[in-house]
């Protein structure tokens, strides 16, 4: 240390005697490296990204009046302006799974969503297994109606070509981020295989490892972010589901991705700080921390825009800052029950008024489709359970009344029906053709196999022991069987009422999407009946008129064992 401070002082004798001035007047002073925004001054630049995900043909506002598109369409407008007068700019991305979920988007191929998202002024896109629920020309229809980018890296061609643009970079504010899309690979089995079997879907973790790369070594970005069709499942423990975003954040060198905006799992990131955990005391409205893992914010809005994402960011010394994050309610409500015991649902937070211009743009997409829906066809004594943390995890009344349909459709012994085909609830009391389709959008054919006894044990093997909390756990009638789902097997006791045998035949349904592999089933070369799954439900419906409820709960047919539930087979 004393020569080094000895040779110091013989330098700066020498530059004062070659300049005749004291050293002060030609070493710059050192300046301390700005820790905050103010202190960084111009240098720090402000932005905010907003987004929304698994918009599931929503662009209207519910009976209750939450959410649609209008309403977020004034929210929105109201943050960028809020921003611009900051000094700040916004952009405005989506988690992707545009399509499917309310027959009056369903039956126009989504085209109103995709209008509504142009007038909102969307930026970008991941692209979602959803996407894919109708035949690739439709999905290319909807590409031409977006002004905005859909986002997959990772979704090929047969000749190695992607199908979609990898990334785009968009200047924010003096900032340049670089926004790369990637989807599920899930897709690959629970996207529509008739659809899909020109395309393929690579690994996100590989994929975007090699964006990113590229992105790089053409210096074209200040920040990476991707908005992907993941799903978030806390502390990577993503079960049956492909690998999502904590997974791709783990794997990739701690600051190669700055932000990831996902969608898919249809849930609010919001966790317990500093843990892997999410937040069990979230409610809507309350405060919001986005998941972090390995230097990686994760943020996902829920479903079907009940809230817009807001993150609040500064950049400065090259390094970006998270200021404040909340997920903001899009008029969402909850119930009350006042001193009379009067029941009625409250505004959570302040009202949005809906946007009128783009309220009256949409109407007319939103009664074009309401004038074939309000058919009514039966009533229903008593709710029939479609809720996807119902239909995923246990045998229910309606998974089992759907089933029941199919099969009785072709008199068929045994009727099995994915849950991820089952969409929603139907409320007790008078049951339209809407509902029908809200329930089953998705178009699919039922399907006749016929196989021995001990094929059909075979199948099942594989069908009754996909895990809980997927949309490839089965609802099943017709059979009375053990599943041991340790060792994933089934032992059958009956089928159809009769006592199982090895050597006997047996028919079954099962919607062409799975009869073509998707969910992972095994793939069958069954009789395609070219019933369709909605009109199937239709006739089932009118043709009872009345449905009683208890006559399609579970009744212990299934047993599940060596699980940690008692509904199905859990890890």
């Amino acid at each position: 240390m004393k020569n080094i401070l000895i040779k110091g002082m013989v330098a700066s004798a020498v530059l004062t005697a070659l300049t005749g001035c004291g050293a002060e007047d030609n070493i710059a002073p050192v300046v301390p490296t700005p820790t905050t925004c103010a202190e960084a001054g111009d240098a720090c630049k402000t932005f905010t990204v907003l987004h929304t995900n698994d918009n599931h043909g929503r662009f209207w506002a519910n009976k209750d009046g939450e959410y649609g598109m209008a309403a977020r369409k004034t929210l929105i407008d109201s943050i960028r302006a809020e921003v611009s007068k900051a000094g700040g700019e916004t952009l405005l991305l989506s988690g992707g799974d545009i399509n499917t979920g309310v027959p009056e988007s369903d039956l126009q191929d989504a085209v109103p969503d995709f209008i509504g998202m142009n007038e909102i002024g969307y930026d970008a896109m991941a692209v979602g297994n959803h996407e894919f629920d109708n035949p690739l020309a439709v999905l290319d229809s909807q590409r031409s109606i977006a002004n905005f980018p859909m986002l997959a890296a990772n979704i090929y061609n047969k000749d190695g070509t992607r199908y979609f643009d990898a990334y785009k970079v968009f200047n924010v504010n003096g900032v340049k981020i670089a926004v790369i899309g990637l989807t599920t690979e899930d897709t690959a089995k629970i996207g529509n295989p008739e659809f899909i079997e020109d395309l393929t879907f690579t690994d996100p973790k590989v994929e975007i490892a090699k964006v990113i790369a590229e992105i790089k070594a053409a210096k074209s970005a200040d920040l990476i972010f991707a908005t992907t069709h993941m799903g978030h499942y806390a502390d990577g423990a993503n079960g049956s589901n492909a690998p999502g975003d904590v997974a791709m954040a783990r794997a990739l060198a701690k600051g190669d991705l700055q932000a990831v905006i996902g969608g898919h799992s249809q849930n609010p990131v919001c966790m317990e700080p500093g843990t892997n955990n999410y937040d069990a005391e979230f409610t809507p409205g309350a405060d919001c921390a986005p998941d972090m893992q390995n230097g990686t914010y994760i943020m996902q809005a829920h479903e079907w825009g009940k809230y817009v994402g807001r993150a609040d960011f500064e950049y400065f010394n090259g390094e970006m800052h998270l200021k404040s994050y909340k997920l903001i309610p899009v008029n969402l409500k909850k119930s009350v029950t006042d001193a009379a015991g009067v029941k009625s649902k409250v505004l959570i937070a302040d009202a949005i008024e809906e946007d009128a211009a783009l309220k009256e743009l949409l109407k007319y997409y939103q009664d074009q489709g309401s004038a074939k829906l309000g058919e009514v066809i039966a009533t229903t004594d008593a709710v029939l359970d479609g809720e996807r943390a119902s239909v995923r995890n246990m045998q229910t009344n309606l998974g089992r009344l759907l089933a029941d349909a199919q099969r009785t459709k072709v008199k068929a012994d045994i009727g099995v029906m994915n849950s991820g085909g089952v969409r929603a609830s139907i409320a007790a009391g008078n049951i339209s053709y809407r509902d029908v389709l809200t329930v089953q959008p998705f178009g699919n054919m039922i399907t006749l196999s016929t196989m021995t006894g001990a094929d059909v044990t075979t199948y099942l093997n594989t069908v009754a022991t996909f895990e809980r909390n997927s949309g490839a756990y089965a609802q099943i009638t017709g059979v009375k069987m053990t599943v041991d789902c340790a060792a994933s097997t089934v032992d059958i006791s009956e089928i159809n009422g009769k006592t199982y045998s090895a050597t006997d035949s047996y028919s079954f349904t099962v919607p062409s999407f799975n009869a073509a592999g998707g969910d992972g089933y095994p793939k069958l070369s069954p009789v395609q009946t070219g019933y369709v799954d909605a009109e199937v439900l239709y006739t089932f419906l009118k043709e009872k008129g009345t449905i009683v409820a208890g006559d399609y709960a579970p009744m212990g047919d299934i047993v599940y064992t060596n699980s940690t539930s008692t509904f199905g087979c859990s890890k």
